[in-house]
């Protein structure tokens, strides 16, 4: 069935439309999560690297990056007829994480997107969604030629709480990313339920 046309007999259906974020470190694949899954042509905001960043920006292990997000990267995806996300993806540079603030305004959840070969690079998202009270997960993007760690030790080298989901994934592949986000998603579900919970006894 096509979206917001309905069926014979059946009333249209009017979906609810939820906000995620995607974060972590510079080229970690954040852009690439995105595109991945988007059924729209998504909005990208990347600029080709200059020599003028080359002191500020840390391209060790990323050689072969060439652009970098400078504000963010929108994209959409139908998970069910009567849910939509609506996925920002934000800068990973330091000197743009000022635009935060205003990407998480009014987000259910967010993906923290790690590498393991720098795994250091995600903290900072890490540590802002922790303060900022909003649940997140993590996407372990296995890039290839990266040595492959269990969950509990990504685990343990982020310090994380065990109800913080940890996920294995491939942002170029749809259903890999799928996956991420029907987790953050339902993470973000159970979190609220059991913050009313909380509230209520």
């Amino acid at each position: 069935m096509i979206l917001g046309r309905p069926e014979r007999g059946k009333p249209p259906v009017e979906p609810v439309t939820l906000k995620i974020l995607v974060a972590g470190g510079f080229g970690v694949g954040k852009t690439t999560l995105v595109g991945a899954v988007s059924e729209i042509r998504p909005l990208r905001t990347e600029e080709y690297l200059t020599e003028a960043g080359r002191p500020i920006d840390d391209l060790t292990g990323v050689e072969r990056k060439h652009t970098t997000t400078v504000a963010m990267d929108f994209g959409r995806i139908t998970l069910r007829e009567d849910l939509v996300l609506y996925l920002f993806g934000t800068p990973g540079q330091e000197r743009f994480w000022f635009m935060w603030d205003e990407l998480s305004e009014g987000a259910l959840g967010a993906v923290v997107l790690a590498d393991t070969r720098r795994l250091e690079d995600c903290f900072a998202a890490v540590d802002y969604f922790e303060r900022r009270d909003i649940p997140f997960l993590i996407g372990v993007n296995c890039f290839e030629g990266a040595d492959r760690y269990p969950v509990a030790d990504v685990r343990g080298a982020l310090d994380l709480d065990d109800d913080i989901p940890v996920i294995l994934c491939d942002a170029r592949d749809r259903r890999s990313v799928r996956d991420v986000l029907v987790g953050v998603v339902q993470h973000a579900m159970d979190y609220g339920t059991e913050r009313r919970q909380t509230v209520t006894t």
